[in-house]
Formats: C-alpha cells, sequence, structure tokens
C-alpha cells in the first residue's frame, strides 16, 4: 500500500502496521522515554525517536516531562520530517507506557491522525516483525501546524480549584501501594499522599503484558469510577501514566478527559500534608 492512510481508532496492532508500513504517509515514532541514540539498539523499521524529556518537554521547569511551548513543539515536530498529513503510529519499548504520553501531546496540540501502537515493541517481537538498527532522522523538514486545544492539559491552579470543589472526577493512575500511602515514592524527596477527592485506577490495570485489554474489560475500569459525560482529570506521577488512562477512557467513549500535567510530582511538592 503506497496510498496515504487515516488512522480510525487510538490504537492499531502490530500486524496491522506491518501490513501497512508501506503507506506514503506513515511516521513511526519510539516514544520510549529516556532512551538515548544507540546505533546497537533495534527498532522498528523507519522508526523516529521521539525524544520526550529533552525535545519535547520544557526543561526549563523544575517538574519533570513538563508541557512543552505550542512553538517548541512544532518546531521539534518538524525536525521529525511529520507533515500536517501525517498519520504516526507511536510505541514504546516497555508495551504501553510513555507512548501514551506522546499520543495524549499530538492530541493536546490539535492533531488526531495519530495511533498508539497496542503492546509496542515487546509485542512487535513477538510477531517476529523485522528490526533495524537505531537510526537517526536525516530526512526534510515537516509543514506540521499546531492547533493547541488547552482544554486537554490542566496545571496546578485548575486541579487545585477542581479538588476543591469537586467539578472534576480526578483519577490517580499511581499503584493503588503509593495511592494509598502503603509504599513510599521512588522520586527521592518526595513525599507520599494523595490529591484531595481524587480516587485511584492503576494504569497496570488496563493492560495485559503490556497490551490494552479488550474495550469491554476497559469500560468496566471506568464504570466504577465516574460517569461517562462528566469532566474527568487524569493524575499519575509526573503525567505519563496518566495518559494511558486517557488512552483507555477515550477507547471508552469519554470525551470530556484531561491529564494533570505535572501530577503528584508537583502537588506533592507544592503542597504539604
Amino acid at each position: 500500500m503506497n496510498s496515504n492512510i487515516h488512522l480510525e481508532s487510538p490504537i492499531v496492532s502490530v500486524a496491522w502496521l506491518h501490513s501497512n508500513m508501506h503507506a506514503k504517509n506513515l511516521v513511526i515514532l519510539d516514544g520510549t522515554i529516556n532512551k538515548v541514540f544507540d546505533a546497537s539498539t533495534k527498532q522498528i523499521p523507519k522508526a523516529r525517536l521521539f525524544d520526550i524529556k529533552k525535545k519535547f518537554s520544557d526543561v526549563s521547569n523544575p517538574f519533570p516531562s513538563a508541557f512543552p511551548s505550542a512553538e517548541q513543539f512544532q518546531k521539534s515536530v518538524r525536525e521529525l520530517g511529520i507533515n500536517s498529513d501525517s498519520a504516526i503510529v507511536v510505541y514504546d519499548d516497555k508495551g504501553i507506557y510513555s507512548s501514551a504520553r506522546v499520543w495524549w501531546l499530538f492530541k493536546a496540540f490539535g492533531y488526531t491522525n495519530v495511533a498508539v501502537l497496542n503492546g509496542g515493541f515487546p509485542a512487535w517481537l513477538k510477531a517476529d516483525y523485522e528490526t533495524e538498527s537505531m537510526k537517526l532522522y536525516e530526512g526534510a523538514e515537516g509543514d506540521f501546524v499546531v492547533n493547541h486545544k488547552p482544554e486537554t492539559m490542566k496545571f496546578f491552579e485548575d486541579v487545585k480549584i477542581a479538588s476543591k470543589n469537586n467539578t472534576h472526577t480526578i483519577i490517580d493512575a499511581r499503584s493503588a501501594g503509593r495511592f494509598n500511602c502503603a509504599e513510599p515514592e521512588p522520586r527521592e524527596g518526595l513525599r507520599m499522599g494523595t490529591i484531595p477527592n481524587s480516587v485511584n485506577l492503576p494504569f497496570t490495570n488496563l493492560l495485559e503484558d503490556g497490551v490494552l485489554k479488550p474495550k469491554e474489560d476497559l469500560e468496566k475500569a471506568f464504570q466504577e469510577l465516574a460517569i461517562k459525560d462528566e469532566p474527568i482529570i487524569f493524575s499519575c506521577g509526573s503525567g505519563i501514566t496518566a495518559c494511558v488512562l486517557a488512552l483507555g477512557a477515550e477507547i471508552s467513549d469519554y470525551k470530556n478527559i484531561s491529564v494533570y500535567d505535572g501530577s503528584w510530582t508537583e502537588w506533592g511538592s507544592l503542597v504539604g500534608e
């Protein structure tokens, strides 16, 4: 297939990607967090490294993986050769982890022709599909244009109001142990705790071996915590796995969803016990 494709779902299977590898407008992004270029590392053929930490975060922000400016995002996306008609499939090395953050960033900047590879690189390897040595993208610049959707991301003051006034269901993607203060935060010096009036849905509950569970299982998980048309804010440790919940919620036909960018790292640092 050499014609342009349009992604109808926020997830695609490895079989679908394998059969559409030659689509004219396909761009495959490796969104593995903290990954650096290493020519000895294997990747899906033609993948381009999406550097969340350095290229697609506000590095001047004291909190990790902070939401970039529209100007920074557009510039960095164009440098990866992404165009306004690209069909973007993003994966990571864990299954579904940071790839959901990449998907959500594109959504936040108004781009919807983007999907997460279900099961990521482990599922690709399990299917015994071809790989290649990691390569840096050296092609032409793209013409991608941002269209910022501010309602998709929430920040400290937004969440403070939502928590105090119960205007949103705040769902925390951290493990039950961290949410219930039964185990310490992995980030050194960060206190244990929860955002007041939040509830817990560990992002791992939506996955089976790094692959999203069937839609009916996802729907059941959300139905126990949130009403479909009411506004939801997803939080986690640092704004990464909250996006896995956002992905599951979108598949489950929830529309009024947003992600707390700073998540517990910011809240726990700025708000005392």
